[in-house]
């Protein structure tokens, strides 16, 4: 059983300058895109860069925190999550804006879609591939998304973000050795915004290229169920799905989860399915 207003009790003082949202057992299952989960200990939303560092630095370093995006790509069990969840909201942390230099600078709760739209409206190229990602920038940052072949690591040029002892950092997109859905983030820091560098083209051309991605996943995903996307990254030299085929596991059922009879490495919930 989560404790989460006595642990807000235990800090006292130290939480009460914060501008941010404390609620204590918060539900997961509400926030998660699977619909499934137990709760968050308790789960802080910050009023902006500065609450935020001025919360890493009231919390001592023994509770433990969990920062979540927007949820899509999150199984959360049902035990829930002990000490403080973070969560980013798009209110003070989703501005998305053009740098003095003609790049994007996004903040780290802005959605993938909305980066991908503010660039067909700038007419920057090169963003499409987020106008199919479910997720927010944040999340793109840490695990170098990316879709119909594109990465995070080919547009971001410059990410800012807090350590655990709230002091401000910044990285250049060389220091985060990318990889496949991989990047070298230091313990601790959370990301709070980056620059992103496109290149000119024409709006139609933009826009084209982000109807093919949407009619892509339309025609080989089940992105109205409840899902987190694929599930498994892809082994070398195949695909996740392939092997998960191969293995006789589509439309595998286990209680309410299933793997996708559509694209068999998307679980779904298809009502049931716990984080067990």
């Amino acid at each position: 059983m989560m404790h989460g207003q006595a642990l807000i009790d235990r800090l006292g003082d130290r939480l009460a300058g914060l501008r941010g949202r404390l609620t204590p057992n918060a539900e997961m299952d509400k926030i998660t895109w699977f619909r499934a989960g137990g709760l968050a200990e308790v789960l802080f939303q910050p009023a902006d860069e500065e609450d935020l560092a001025a919360f890493l630095r009231a919390v001592p370093e023994e509770i433990p925190l969990t920062v979540v995006g927007v949820g899509s790509n999150l199984l959360v069990r049902d035990g829930g999550i002990p000490g403080f969840v973070i969560r980013l909201s798009a209110k003070g942390f989703g501005q998305i804006e053009r740098t003095a230099t003609g790049g994007i600078n996004a903040g780290a709760a802005a959605p993938d879609k909305r980066l991908a739209a503010f660039a067909l409206e700038e007419g920057i190229g090169g963003f499409h591939f987020y106008h199919g990602i479910p997720g927010a920038v944040g999340g793109a940052l840490v695990m170098n998304a990316g879709a119909n072949g594109v990465e995070t690591r080919e547009r971001v040029v410059e990410l800012r973000g807090l350590t655990r002892k709230g002091e401000i950092t910044t990285f250049l997109a060389e220091d985060m050795d990318y990889s496949y859905r991989h990047s070298a983030v230091p313990a601790g820091v959370i990301f709070t915004s980056a620059v992103f560098e496109g290149y000119p083209e024409e709006k139609a051309a933009i826009k084209a290229a982000m109807e093919a991605v949407q009619n892509h996943r339309e025609t080989v995903q089940p992105i109205r169920e409840k899902t987190g996307g694929s599930t498994f990254k892809n082994p070398e030299g195949t695909s996740a799905w392939k092997e998960i085929d191969k293995a006789g596991c589509r439309g595998l059922m286990i209680g309410g989860a299933q793997m996708s009879p559509m694209h068999c490495n998307f679980m779904i919930n298809t009502g049931t399915a716990t984080g067990y």
